[in-house]
Parts: structure tokens; sequence; C-alpha cells
């Protein structure tokens, strides 16, 4: 059974949560919770929170043990870019964007993972 976790308007921008995503796709759930446990950038502490999340909505809406999950899919999706104002010389003033985004976590009975 897939079980899946959400997490939205996450602000970090979609290319630094990607690079912690992108490093437990397709791992068992103990092997990604310690990868992403050493890792010192905040964008990898908000990619296990969601991880957390996953295991915890197959545990308790689904009766699945959490030693038998595996994470099957992980995207992150890019949000809503809100503009800014930098203030420049000469009373200008110029536009950036900060970007939001939006990870999903699938994890899976390892039974089913291989299918």
């Amino acid at each position: 059974m897939e079980v899946r976790a959400v997490a939205k308007w996450i602000h970090r921008s979609p290319r630094k949560l990607r690079k912690y995503v992108d490093l437990i796709r397709n791992v068992s759930i103990a092997e990604a919770r310690a990868i992403l446990g050493v890792q010192a950038s905040p964008a990898a502490a908000e990619v296990l929170k969601c991880l957390n999340s996953a295991v915890a909505n197959a545990e308790n809406n689904h009766d699945l043990e959490p030693d038998e999950l595996a994470i099957c899919q992980a995207v992150v999706d890019q949000g809503l870019k809100m503009a800014r104002m930098r203030p420049r010389a000469r009373g200008r003033g110029d536009q950036y964007y900060r970007k939001t985004g939006h990870i999903t976590i699938v994890v899976s009975d390892e039974s089913n993972a291989d299918q």
C-alpha cells in the first residue's frame, strides 16, 4: 500500500530541496533518516520532516510497520514565487523573487516497492 505526505509552501528554493530528495529516493526509511540526519542544511531538515510525516501517516492511518516501509517516490515541485523589492542606488529598486517548494514523499511496503 502506498501512503504519501505533502509539505507545501516550504520557504526554500526547489533546487536546494531537490539536492536532498535525490539522495533518499528508492532507499529504506532507516537509511534515508540516517542520510538526512547528518546533513547540515535546513533544506535537509524540511525533507526529513516530510519523510517522518509520511511514515507517521502509514503507521497511524493504515497500520503499516515502519520497519517494512521504503520510499518509492520523492518529488519536489516549484511553488509560488513571491516578488520582493531590494533597494538600490539613487532611490531605485530591483525586483527579486523568493521561491517556494512543495515536497511529496510516497512510501510503501518493501514487498510492493519492487512492482
